[in-house]
């Protein structure tokens, strides 16, 4: 199992639950979890299980009176929690996925035990102990790579979460741990539950320029609550994004957008405090074990290693992209002010509506005039066989797994010789139950077992996609494409994971390499030989007109340098909060001043990121953000090698897939990436992709 779910748990009497299908291997296709037998109550009787059976495999390993070995150590730390590894595997994805509000309770008892057992795991002298004899020996073991990465792992887990600390700091960094886990999963599910709050009721009067679909679909969620001859309208992103580029009401757009940025700022869901205080926790475990800042003992283990590093970059990439920045900002204004016949100073409200018809306008480009092209299960088709082209994998329908909610699909996933690889659940629009957003988990990741059987992985892709109506199928933005591929980028790199250990798995990589096979598969999507592949029309079954093609391309590079500042943002805002040394008094000021050379529009009362910034505060992002320009910078550089070989060349593609996406955390990625590129990443690809240079 993960390091991470190892330390995660807390020794309890053991409750005996005759009927609880998470006590035992799961006796089902590909052991998948059987959803519909798994009910509430058996979640924390399971948990529980599970914690004792861990904490019973770990003091084996302590009272073995053999010397410590690679094997009887390491190894074995490896192996422990098979049990808490089934249960956890299928609990948090389905919390994020298919939860009620008796599961997020749940999952802060059990949040609360995890992180205890995983306090008094790294505390365990005894077993850190036996770690740090095998690794004092390490130059004389004759291990191999992924067994040297496994070690380091270990040793790192433990040095870097309190082993060596004695007395009262040790329970000082306890009480801390567990407060800091118990208000990360509070933030998250905060966040998730202020959602549905938030409705905004419409009348006819006030749906120009909105897209057929999004109305058919307001009107449906009307009636279902018996308000027909309303629109409804919600927070979920499909339909907040829809909204804010097509309404020509700019009042309803900016309340719509005061209402989407100022979640989580007050009453029941408030995150200000919770945000705070996960910043301040954070910065003193970080000085309890030697760090000065969270960032700096959070960066260790990364690419860029230090926080310096992360700022070299993310400053090369503001001062390239800044001044651009500001000319597409004044050339949206003078176009905004020309439409409207009258001076137009943007706002955020403005800038996706203008930009739309901008685009409209100067590159005859209108992404509502791709939709039909876009329709799910053509699209499914064509990601799926971008797969197929470059790996030789086949996706194929079985209806004997079970799901866990209607809207999922379970396909297995072969090779070119009809070998299983994996499982691939694909789970594609909003519902309650589900945070906004998109991801993609396991259920379960590769491994091979100690009788060298391979272990092939259950992944899953969630996203939040525009729904089908009443009237018309599901029919996807350009962008909702992207992020499909994005999301599946990640999945090929869980399926087509070969390593040894379940630690070093798929995508349990370095922050900041995790995206690049997610990010490079978004290269394809401007690319007319992919897109020749399944873009046909819903209706009439037409391919997508080249031209069409070509307004796409030539469109992409807009808004680049602004996309660029957003994210740089968002990077800025997360190195603020884990760089700070004392607790912050006023988050409004902090969030303002730490982007304050990035902003693209001057801060609105009323509203903030930090509060509803999930990626930082509870995704496991912390100090981390950075990583997708650093995976951006590695993902156009790789495919220019595709581009001088040919986007499908099937050489290049085996060289991406056995240095990149098997090798999962089991070498250094620097490493890899030569490997494959035959050199360092270089910057220049990027800013020739995005129109920055020439």
């Amino acid at each position: 199992m993960r390091l991470s779910l190892i330390f995660a748990a807390l020794c309890l009497p053991i409750m005996t639950q005759a009927q609880n299908v998470l006590f035992e291997d799961f006796n089902t296709t590909h052991q998948t979890p059987p959803f519909s037998a798994i009910t509430n109550e058996q979640w924390m009787p399971a948990i529980e299980r599970g914690i004792a059976n861990a904490r019973a495999e770990v003091d084996a390993i302590t009272s073995n009176p053999e010397a410590p070995t690679f094997e009887n150590t390491i190894v074995a730390l490896n192996d422990v929690g098979s049990d808490l590894t089934r249960v956890l595997g299928v609990f948090f994805p389905l919390l994020s996925a298919n939860a009620d509000d008796e599961m997020m309770e749940i999952s802060i008892k059990a949040s609360a035990l995890l992180s205890d057992y995983s306090t008094s795991l790294t505390l365990n002298e005894s077993l850190w102990k036996r770690i740090r004899a095998v690794y004092e020996q390490r130059a004389s073991l004759n291990l191999t790579t992924e067994q040297s990465i496994l070690l380091q792992k270990a040793y790192d887990s433990f040095a870097r979460n309190g082993a060596e600390l004695e007395g009262d700091a040790r329970e000082q960094y306890r009480a801390l741990s567990a407060e800091l886990s118990e208000l990360t999963t509070r933030f998250g599910q905060n966040v998730l539950k202020e959602m549905p709050t938030h409705q905004i009721w419409l009348t006819a009067d006030d749906l120009d320029g909105l897209p057929a679909n999004l109305v058919t679909a307001a009107a449906d969620a009307a009636a279902a609550a018996n308000r027909s001859g309303e629109y409804l309208f919600t927070l979920d992103q499909p339909v907040y994004m829809a909204f804010m580029k097509s309404s020509t009401r700019r009042d309803l757009r900016e309340q719509y957008w005061r209402t989407y940025q100022s979640r989580n700022r007050s009453g029941e869901y408030n995150n200000i405090p919770v945000m705070v205080r996960i910043a301040d926790l954070r910065c003193q475990i970080a000085k309890l074990l030697g760090y000065p800042d969270y960032a700096t003992y959070s960066l260790h283990d990364t690419m860029a290693h230090t926080p310096a590093n992360v700022y070299d970059l993310l400053n090369r990439l503001r001062d390239a992209y800044y001044e651009p920045m500001k000319q597409e900002l004044a050339t949206l204004s003078a176009f905004a002010s020309e439409m409207e016949g009258q001076e137009i100073t943007l706002a955020p409200w403005d800038y996706s509506y203008y930009s739309t018809k901008y685009k409209a306008a100067n590159y005859d480009f209108d992404e509502e005039a791709l939709r039909p092209y876009f329709e799910l299960s053509h699209v499914v088709k064509g990601v799926f066989g971008l797969a197929t082209r470059l790996y030789g994998l086949q996706f194929t329908p079985n209806d004997s797994i079970e799901v866990y909610h209607p809207d999922v699909k379970a396909y297995d996933v072969t090779n070119e010789a009809g070998e299983f690889i994996g499982v691939l659940y694909t789970d594609f629009f909003p519902r309650p139950s589900k945070r906004p957003g998109a991801w993609m988990t396991n259920f379960s990741e590769q491994f091979v077992d100690n009788a060298g059987v391979d272990h092939r992985p259950l992944v899953s892709i969630v996203m939040n996609f525009t729904k089908p109506t009443s009237e018309t199928p599901s029919l996807l933005t350009p962008y909702e494409v992207e992020t499909f591929m994005h999301e599946f980028g990640h999945a090929l790199h869980g399926l087509l994971s070969r390593v040894h250990y379940q630690t070093l798995s798929g995508t349990s990589v370095l922050h900041d390499f995790v995206e690049l096979p997610s990010q490079f598969n978004e290269n394809f999507l401007t690319e007319k030989e992919f897109l020749d592949s399944f873009a046909f029309h819903y209706i009439t079954g037409e391919a997508v007109p080249e031209e069409l093609i070509n307004k796409l391309k030539a469109q992409a590079q807009y808004g680049a340098a602004y996309a660029c500042m957003r994210q740089l943002t968002f990077g800025f805002l997360d190195m603020a909060w884990h760089t700070t040394t004392a607790a912050v008094e006023d988050p409004i000021a902090f969030e303002n001043a730490a982007i304050a050379d990035v902003q693209t529009f001057e801060p609105i009362e009323g509203t903030m990121i930090s509060p509803t910034f999930s990626h930082i505060f509870s995704g496991g992002y912390a100090a981390g953000y950075y990583g997708y320009k650093w995976a951006e910078v590695l993902d156009a550089d790789a495919f220019s090698l595709f581009r001088e070989n040919g986007i499908f060349d099937r050489a290049t593609a085996d060289s991406f897939r056995t240095n990149i996406l098997e090798r999962g955390g089991s070498e250094d990625p620097a490493e890899l990436y030569r490997r494959f590129r035959g050199r360092d990443p270089q910057i220049d690809a990027l800013l020739i992709r995005d129109g920055i240079k020439k």
